[in-house]
Formats: C-alpha cells, sequence, structure tokens
C-alpha cells in the first residue's frame, strides 16, 4: 500500500532547476530536506506557541501533537497534499468564552473534540457527495460572517485581559508586529508574529532592568507589583519529559460555543488544498473530503490527550512558494522536530512566560486579522451586501457574536455570542432565502460548477 513515504530524488539533490518545482514526492538531498524541515517549525511558531498560551493550554503538548497531527495528515492524503498541521487559533475565542463560563481545560479540549468529530464527518460527506455540498449550507455570506464573528468577538480578551498587564509594552509590540507584517518580504514577514514575540520578550527585560516592577494587573487579573518577564519557571524545568496530559470533559453548553469553527476549519482546509493544487499543477480536488477527515481526526486524537485543535497553515505554504519545494519529506522532518520540542518542558516553560504585555501587543492585530478575513472571503466571492437577502442575516449575527448577546432558556442553559451569532446567520440566510423573491435569489447563485472562488484564499484564514 501506498503510504506517500518513498521519494524519488530531485536532480542534484542541491537546488531546484531554473523554472521547475520539487514535487510532492520527490526530495532534495537529506541535509537540505532536514533544513527545510526546520524552516517549516519556524515559519509555525509564531501562531502555534501563541494559541495555546491563549487557550491556557499546555504549549509543550500543543507542539508535540502538531507533529502527530501532521505525520497522520500526510500519510491520510497518501502525501499528495504538503501540508503542516498546527494549532488552530480560530478556536481562540472559543476557549475564552468557555473559561469564562466557567469551564476548565477538559471542558475546553472535550468542546473541541466534538468538533473535531464533526469536522471529520464533514470531510466524509465530501467524500462522498463532492464540494458542493460545502456551497450548499455554507456560501460565501455565511462563510464570511463566521470567520469575522470569531475574530471579533476576541476583542474584549485583548482589551480586559492583555492590554492592562503593561499597556506601553502592548503598544510597542503591536507597532513593531505592524511594521514587520508590512514592510519585511518573503519568509520574515511570514514569521512576523514569531519576531513580534521575540521583540517583546526583549523590551519587557529592558523595561524590567531599566524600571522595576510593574504596578497593574497580573495574569491572575488581580493588580499588584509584578515583574514584567517572569522566567523562574524555565530553571526549574526539566530539559526531558513528558508534557502534561489530562482527558476531555463534555458539556453541552461548551460543544455549542465550539461546533461554529467548524466552519472555518472546512474553509481553511479548502483553501489550503487548492492553493497547493494550484501551486504544483496537480489537480487535488479529490483529495478535499480527505484532507477535512484527516484534520479530523488529528484534532480528535489531539484534543483526547489534552491539546489543542489542529488546521492546515497557510505559513508553511508561504515556506513552499517562496523555496519551490513541495516535498513531503520536508513536511515529515517538521513533524520530527517538533516531537522532540514537545518533548523539552524548559522549551515550554520559555514560552509560558509571554508576558502578557507583549500577548495584548501580538492579539490587538491577530484578532483583528482574523476578523477581517471574514472580510476577504466576501471581497473574493464578490458577496453583494447590497442585497438584504445577504445583509441582513451576516449583519445581525455579526452583532450577536460580537456584542455578547445571549438568550436565556432555563437558568442552567442559555445560547450566546459566537454560537447564537453562527445560528442566526446561517437559518436566517436559508429561511430568508426560502421566502425571498425571484430577483434576490438571482444576484448571487446558490451552487457553482466546481470550487467557488472565495476558496482559492481561504486558507489565509488564520488559526489560527
Amino acid at each position: 500500500m501506498n503510504l506517500g513515504v518513498r521519494w524519488t530524488l530531485h536532480g542534484d539533490g542541491r537546488t531546484p532547476a531554473p523554472g521547475a518545482v520539487v514535487r510532492p514526492d520527490e526530495r532534495l538531498s537529506w541535509p537540505r530536506t532536514v533544513g527545510l524541515g526546520a524552516q517549516h517549525v519556524v515559519a509555525m511558531f509564531g501562531a502555534s506557541f501563541v494559541a495555546p498560551v491563549l487557550m491556557g493550554l499546555d504549549p509543550n503538548l500543543a507542539i508535540m501533537m502538531s507533529g502527530v497531527a501532521t505525520a497522520i495528515f500526510l500519510l491520510a492524503t497518501r502525501g499528495t497534499v504538503p501540508s503542516y498541521l498546527g494549532c488552530s487559533l480560530s478556536f481562540v475565542g472559543v476557549a475564552a468564552a468557555i473559561r469564562a463560563s466557567g469551564g476548565t481545560s477538559a471542558t475546553v479540549t472535550g468542546a473541541v473534540f466534538v468538533v473535531g468529530g464533526v469536522l471529520f464527518l464533514a470531510g466524509l460527506a465530501v467524500r462522498r457527495f463532492g464540494a458542493r455540498i460545502i456551497h450548499a449550507a455554507m456560501p460565501p455570506i455565511v462563510t464570511g460572517a463566521v470567520v469575522m464573528l470569531i475574530g471579533f468577538n476576541l476583542a474584549p480578551v485583548t482589551a480586559s485581559t492583555y492590554w492592562p498587564q503593561d499597556q506601553w509594552t502592548a503598544l510597542l509590540v503591536m507597532l513593531f508586529t505592524g511594521l514587520a507584517v508590512v514592510c519585511l518580504r518573503g519568509f520574515w514577514s511570514r514569521i512576523a508574529i514569531f519576531l513580534g514575540l521575540i521583540f517583546g520578550y526583549g523590551i519587557s527585560w529592558v523595561f524590567d532592568l531599566v524600571f522595576g516592577k510593574i504596578h497593574s494587573q497580573s495574569a491572575s487579573g488581580q493588580v499588584t507589583d509584578h515583574w514584567r518577564l517572569d522566567l523562574s519557571g524555565v530553571s526549574q524545568a526539566d530539559w526531558i519529559g513528558l508534557p502534561t496530559l489530562h482527558g476531555p470533559s463534555f458539556e453541552w453548553s461548551a460543544i455549542l460555543v465550539a461546533l461554529p469553527v467548524v466552519i472555518a476549519l472546512i474553509a481553511e482546509n479548502a483553501g489550503h488544498v487548492k492553493a497547493v493544487g494550484e501551486m504544483t499543477g496537480a489537480s487535488l480536488d479529490d483529495k478535499l473530503g480527505t484532507a477535512i477527515a484527516a484534520d479530523g481526526v488529528a484534532s480528535m486524537l489531539s484534543t483526547g490527550v489534552g491539546g489543542p485543535p489542529n488546521t492546515t497553515y497557510s505559513e508553511n505554504i508561504g515556506v513552499m512558494a517562496a523555496t519551490r519545494v513541495y516535498s513531503t519529506a520536508a513536511y515529515w522532518a517538521a513533524a520530527g522536530f517538533a516531537l522532540l520540542f514537545g518533548l523539552c518542558p524548559k522549551f515550554g516553560a520559555v514560552v509560558a512566560a509571554i508576558p502578557g504585555g507583549v500577548l495584548g501587543g501580538i492579539t490587538v492585530i491577530l484578532y483583528g486579522m482574523i476578523g477581517l478575513l471574514g472580510a476577504q472571503i466576501w471581497i473574493n466571492a464578490e458577496v453583494d451586501l447590497r442585497n438584504p437577502l445577504n445583509l441582513v442575516p451576516a449583519a445581525a449575527g455579526i452583532i450577536i457574536g460580537v456584542g455578547g448577546v445571549k438568550l436565556h432558556f432555563t437558568d442552567t442553559f442559555e445560547l450566546g455570542g459566537i454560537a447564537l451569532g453562527t445560528i442566526v446567520v446561517i437559518t436566517g440566510y436559508h429561511v430568508l432565502r426560502a421566502f425571498a423573491p425571484a430577483h434576490l435569489k438571482t444576484q448571487e447563485p446558490l451552487l457553482d460548477a466546481g470550487t467557488s472562488s472565495y476558496e482559492t484564499d481561504a486558507d489565509d484564514v488564520s488559526k489560527n
């Protein structure tokens, strides 16, 4: 059985020939392949480091399980879809909402475990019925609105939790990260979040030396005198050891909050497969269902042991585009590096020590980018917001999701925020479409012959 773990040497094994690319079933020399694998790990560092910290989960376990998830994905797709699976930023708002209602880490991972299961079933449905099933249930107006409300729902987390811990560090990190994203080129612009973290560490260390302790809100929410950068946990951590594991806990209220993220994950995977197919010149449409299902299985495995969910990373698509190397051998090397990092508790302690002010500066940009990428989906699909059939459900759902509007059913059950906003967008669109006059429906076809245009750039949606 072909598992996609055999590669032929490309040319002389050094560099791709002019105008040529290294296909997924090819590789360069092993030293160069291992080096490219390390480059892929660095590319995913920023988001994969920040995401578990923001979700309150073990960053060591997150990195280790990203390596496992990548291996599962490569095996499932038989090495035809080069991809790295890292921690998804789409779930950060979900984790914040669950914790705000009293949920624990087990509650968070339990809810996301169910999302992984639904994603797996969605992948099987796409394998059986094709991409049309996605377009029928989730046209671009719906997908864009859900991605937008997921991103903007996170604004209070930055404003009330991270920014107040050190506003001046947050401001400087925000400015530096913004400049890095805009002004740097190629690979460096793709690791701008990682560079922002390094800059923030340095600024916090300098401020501690010059100004001493800061009197502000700490990570616990109490106003105290504390160091901006506390590395005491790094010296106490071991060099080698297993990350902390825990089992999931399932609560319906948390599951309903998390389920809407399935829409964002499907869009991310669809965009990734489409983009890789265009860059390699291979038709990968028949792999879309497999890719979605593999992502679901990988996320279930990760959350089943206490880690975060995973998704395909657009940062690594950028590395492939820059190097013209699409070899899955490089991704196997990246998965190996991730496993090694995950087995180093000292590495995790460094990640966990990220100052709150640094996270404040980064999340101002990151959360806003997630939200605005929903608008990018609308632009790519040429969604007409002058059409009330599009405008009304999107407007209502976004305000509900961002504002935290709630519906109380009983003393123990309520719907609000992301969950209620998504329900309003999806059901609102389809119900209104059923009763809308014909001239409103003809402005935007519900289905097309193939994949819709929004998928081309949907891989840019963060994780993200």
